[in-house]
């Protein structure tokens, strides 16, 4: 009797890439951009890659949730920073308190932020359907609002798509599949805006001893990362707090994360911080304020702003995805050859452009990482002259990177050769 054996050829599965550049900035000198990053194990070299950032709209972008009470004198205090600051405001919910009703929104809403109805952008909170389907918000806010039906729209503000999101699930479901979260899919996908923000009253995360995190709106989430957006303001526990970069399942995510901050300090009351979630980088549960955003071409800058006698404060700055703009970007700015090394001299520069530098990590068999998280640079002083191009739409196409709108009007500056 014969007994058969089979074996099987040995499987040969190609190594992992390596790992994206970690610890990567962008500075200017003399004209210059240089851009360092820390080292890879298992890689061999680097490419950089770039993108500039034609000037477009900067637009201004201020506000708050957990605002009014007649029986609190905080929005008094954060209305007379919405009375210095100009541009659009955003109110994240729980207008007025206790119950939305159309008295509270005379009396305790309209003396103060009232003020700034006319470029008030809101978005719906849980104390505004304290009355029935909301209807004293949606009568004083009229059009502004959205549909009554919904609570939900969205708009442009320079050159960023705003999303407004009605995170009262109860009464307008928020789960996957619903109404909602399939126009937000759509919406997405009908503005790809390079740079997406997005806000509504109900955090999916929370280091808030009230509230904390609310698991309801994780289609949102999921939605908003699957399409690249950049930046989440939520209100509803009444604390100021700022999370870094991160997935819908709270992985702390450089490259394409999406940074939350929470900002229930328009001066109902103070609430307490609680368990301090991952990726939360900075908290105040004592301060009434307003969150100042600069949304600039491909990027964003943020301040809160404290109210009168306080000193709490937090400014950064940020860039958005690539991934979702009309931006192609090429490269890489070393040629054919990877660094061997971590940095890199940029000298092909104009002053005062933005340019916007990933860096990948290449091993021994050629693989490339995935982009690193974007560094962001403004050069300053001299700098080799633009060239300046039109792609095959007719856009204006500057170092062979970025893009303008068509119709549009600009300024080019260069350098004349015979």
């Amino acid at each position: 009797m014969l007994a058969l054996v089979v074996t099987e050829a040995p499987v040969t599965r190609a190594a992992d890439p390596p790992s994206p550049p970690a610890g990567v900035t962008a500075t200017s000198t003399d004209g210059q951009a240089r851009v360092t990053w820390s080292p890879v194990a298992g890689a061999v070299g680097y490419n950089v890659y770039r993108d500039a950032i034609v000037p477009g709209p900067t637009s201004t972008f201020v506000g708050a949730g957990d605002i009014a009470s007649c029986s609190s004198t905080g929005d008094e205090a954060t209305a007379l920073l919405l009375d210095a600051i100009p541009g659009t405001v955003f109110a994240i919910g729980d207008h007025v308190y206790e119950n939305g009703t159309a008295a509270e929104f005379t009396n305790c809403y309209a003396p103060t932020w009232g003020r700034h109805k006319a470029r008030t952008r809101p978005a719906v909170g849980n104390h505004e359907y304290h009355t029935t389907n909301a209807a004293p918000y949606y009568q004083y806010f009229g059009a502004a609002a959205g549909d009554p039906a919904k609570g939900y729209y969205s708009y442009d503000e320079g050159s960023w798509h705003v999303i407004v999101l009605n995170s009262v699930c109860w009464i307008v479901s928020c789960a996957a599949g619903s109404a909602q979260e399939r126009w937000l899919r759509a919406d997405l996908a009908a503005n790809p805006k390079q740079c997406v923000v997005a806000y509504w009253h109900h955090p999916r995360f929370s280091s808030g001893a009230d509230h904390g995190d609310d698991a309801s709106v994780a289609p949102f989430w999921d939605a908003l990362y699957d399409a690249n957006a950049d930046l989440i303001l939520n209100g509803h526990d009444h604390m100021y707090e700022r999370f870094a970069p991160q997935t819908p399942t709270g992985v702390a995510d450089p490259q394409r994360g999406i940074r939350q901050f929470n900002v229930g300090t328009g001066g109902r009351s103070h609430y307490s911080v609680g368990t301090i979630k991952g990726n939360s980088q900075v908290r105040d549960a004592t301060t009434y304020g307003v969150l100042r955003l600069t949304l600039r071409p491909g990027a964003y800058d943020w301040t809160f702003v404290p109210e009168a006698g306080r000193s709490f404060t937090d400014t950064g700055t940020g860039s958005c995805h690539d991934a979702n703009g009309p931006v192609t970007r090429t490269g890489p700015r070393n040629g054919g050859t990877p660094i061997a090394g971590t940095a890199f001299t940029d000298a092909n520069v104009t002053a005062g452009t933005e340019y916007h530098y990933v860096v990948t990590a290449v091993d021994s068999t050629g693989q490339e990482s995935a982009p690193s998280a974007v560094a962001t640079v403004t050069v300053a002083g001299g700098g080799g002259p633009a060239t300046y191009a039109l792609d095959t739409f007719g856009r204006t196409v500057v170092d062979g990177f970025g893009s303008t709108t068509p119709g549009g009007t600009y300024s080019l500056s260069g350098t004349a050769a015979d």
